[in-house]
């Protein structure tokens, strides 16, 4: 694997982990929506995992193709740079493509550790595909990002990083939501 793709992917794994804990400490209260509309942290989680694993199918089904990607335009490196920007912006929300919403909406999502054994086993095949990228295909276009374009794979990692770091402030407001009284004892024992 590259050295840059490598410390992307050990980024998305401290990341994910962190938010995997953050979502498991709410216990009962992870299937909670801390408001009519809003997501619970399963959902929210179920949202990351789902993205993460469709974005690893898409581009497997690329890859296997074998054909030359087209470079991705200064245009597109701008639009990269500023969704990047936005995702890191506390408090901005977006609304999720047409697809994905509607999946998470349903509250039809596996359990918390379901996930987390279903997202082990895909990270583990996207840390394959990372080891197995073919190094003339790094600065192609692979995946279609749906508001920066025809990205890298370099910034596919970035955006899941982002994606997902975006999403822990979600869950950072969830759980500010739902647990109140605990955040202020916690504040003031310390």
């Amino acid at each position: 694997m590259n050295h840059r793709l490598h410390l992307k992917f050990e980024q998305l794994e401290r990341a994910t982990e962190r938010l995997l804990a953050s979502a498991e400490a709410l216990g009962p209260d992870q299937n909670t929506a801390p408001a009519p509309g809003k997501w619970s942290a399963v959902q929210v989680v179920h949202h990351l995992f789902y993205i993460e694993e469709n974005i690893l199918k898409y581009i497997q089904k690329k890859l296997q193709a074998e054909e030359i990607l087209p470079k991705v335009s200064f245009f597109t490196r701008l639009r990269v740079q500023l969704v990047r920007l936005l995702l890191r912006l506390p408090g901005l929300k977006f609304k999720a493509p047409r697809g994905v919403a509607t999946l998470t909406d349903t509250g039809e999502v596996p359990t918390l550790p379901e996930m987390r054994k279903s997202w082990e086993a895909s990270r583990r095949q996207l840390e394959r595909l990372l080891n197995e990228f073919p190094s003339r295909q790094q600065n192609r276009a692979i995946f279609p990002h749906p508001r920066s374009g025809r990205i890298t794979i370099y910034q596919v990692m970035e955006h899941l990083v982002d994606h997902l770091l975006h999403h822990q402030q979600q869950l950072n407001r969830i759980t500010k939501a739902l647990r109140p009284a605990s955040r202020v004892q916690v504040d003031a024992q310390a």
